[in-house]
């Protein structure tokens, strides 16, 4: 099963990273706060929002740095997912 975004909405998938303290420690992923760096999984196709034309910046395969609690987790089999729309997003991570 696939997720096709519509309008001006983006699914991401939060990246976990692995953070080590200065005494070494390895803290998981799951351990710390939620994290705000995502990959971009689908992309919406933009257009009319509300009267407005919404054009689509980022595109699948992006980084992006999110709103810490912006969108709405999914789960699909076992991946979860979190759809968010695109002016949730606060900038593309290069």
């Amino acid at each position: 099963m696939t997720i096709r975004p519509l309008s001006d909405r983006v699914v991401i998938k939060m990246i976990e990273v692995e953070e080590t303290t200065r005494g070494g420690i390895v803290l998981p992923g799951s351990a710390k706060e939620r994290p705000e760096i995502a990959e971009v999984v689908a992309v919406g196709p933009g257009g009319l929002v509300d009267g407005k034309e919404v054009t689509m910046y980022v595109k699948v395969g992006d980084r992006v740095l999110t709103s810490k609690y912006s969108g709405t987790e999914v789960k699909v089999g076992d991946q979860e997912y979190t759809i968010v729309r695109q002016n949730d997003i606060l900038a593309v991570v290069e």
